[in-house]
């Protein structure tokens, strides 16, 4: 059995999938990680102490998605024929993940897609996430679905009912766990002012759009001396340079490395806002109780802005700055986006996975 992961939200979702399995006396597991995102795809697989028996250190600076793609497939196609692998698992929505579904079929491997069934039904929002979605689950044998909305977008696109199961999301698995302990911070919190975390960093973002996020934060921060801003940057240079440049001094502004896991839970539990394009914080946030605005105009998990504990906003200033200042100025719209509320999962969806793979093994002796 080959585990597949490839950025730090790979390893956050994957870390209890590959834990439980390997508690299964059955599974014979291997961890292969593509180290798409060096530096961060390490952080997390540390904190799950979890070695990669397989790293193709594919990150190259800059790295355009046709070259990516290119060096994954044919990296993957090697590991494949060496390992022969009785069933591959990988989880959510990268280059990594369509290339090992791709790859998976091309040497009928049977692969089970881990956070299965999210779409927002625009091939060109989140690029290119929803395109590696789509196909993915055109390959997939197993859909591990987080959702029953996740698990109806599967049945619409004509996947067997059969081949779904709707598990929760890996992620609060790990959250729970993360959220327990207590961690150091490498810069100061001030206790006397409220905490604005910002996480921003989608290609579909850069350019103006990401300049307007900018403009809005720096606006928040102006207009709010009681306000605090925490923005760890992606090391894309599309994200940190035109950040630096619009935010870098103000003094109520840290930007900062990207953090350890268990730092940005941390964070998270300390934030009174979070303004994010993330997906997995928009699954995160809410079992905290912290409020978030999505600075996305679409997103393939409605299902907390539907529960009203997240919203969007795209990367508009008006928006941006209009809706957070609300959040500020009035407690009563602010403790109704605050109820603490987890419609991802309740922690055990690495479990129901396993059991899945464990009944269809057995099944098969």
């Amino acid at each position: 059995m080959l585990c597949v992961a490839g950025t730090r939200p790979e390893a956050i979702k994957m870390g209890p999938v590959i834990l439980a399995l390997k508690n299964e006396t059955w599974a014979n597991v291997r961890v292969l990680a593509t180290a798409q995102h060096r530096g961060l795809l390490d952080q997390v697989l540390r904190i799950f102490e979890v070695e990669p028996d397989i790293d193709l250190d594919i990150m190259r600076p800059n790295q355009a998605l046709p070259a990516l793609t290119a060096r994954l497939l044919l990296s993957i196609e090697d590991v494949l024929e060496a390992e022969k692998p009785d069933v591959v698992l990988a989880q959510g929505d990268t280059t990594t993940v369509m290339t090992i579904a791709l790859a998976c079929f091309y040497h009928k491997v049977p692969f089970g897609h881990v956070e299965a069934g999210l779409r927002t039904g625009d091939m060109a929002k989140p690029f290119p996430e929803e395109m590696n979605r789509v196909v993915t689950g055109r390959l997939t044998k197993w859909h591990f679905a987080p959702t029953e909305s996740a698990r109806q977008n599967l049945l619409k696109e004509g996947i067997e009912n059969r081949d779904i199961f709707v598990t929760g999301n890996t992620v609060i698995d790990a959250l729970l766990s993360a959220a327990e302990r207590k961690i150091p911070l490498p810069f100061r919190l001030d206790p006397d002012r409220r905490l604005i975390l910002v996480t921003a960093h989608r290609r579909e973002n850069f350019g103006e759009p990401f300049r307007e996020i900018c403009r809005a934060i720096l606006a928040l921060a102006e207009r709010n001396e009681d306000v605090q801003v925490v923005y760890p940057l992606h090391p894309n240079p599309n994200v940190c340079e035109v950040a630096s440049q619009i935010l870098g001094d103000h003094p109520r502004i840290t930007l900062c490395e990207p953090l350890d896991y268990l730092p940005f839970v941390e964070v998270m539990k300390h934030a009174y806002l979070i303004l994010s394009d993330s997906g997995g914080v928009q699954e995160e946030a809410p079992a905290l109780g912290k409020p978030v605005l999505v600075l996305r105009r679409e997103t393939e998990r409605p299902e907390a802005v539907q529960e009203g504990v997240v919203r969007l906003v795209g990367p508009d200033f008006d928006e941006i700055t209009s809706t957070a200042q609300h959040l500020l100025d009035d407690k009563m719209v602010y403790a109704e986006m605050a109820r603490g509320v987890s419609p991802y999962g309740d922690g055990k969806a690495a479990g129901r996975i396993a059991a899945v793979l464990r009944d269809h093994f057995a099944a098969c002796v």
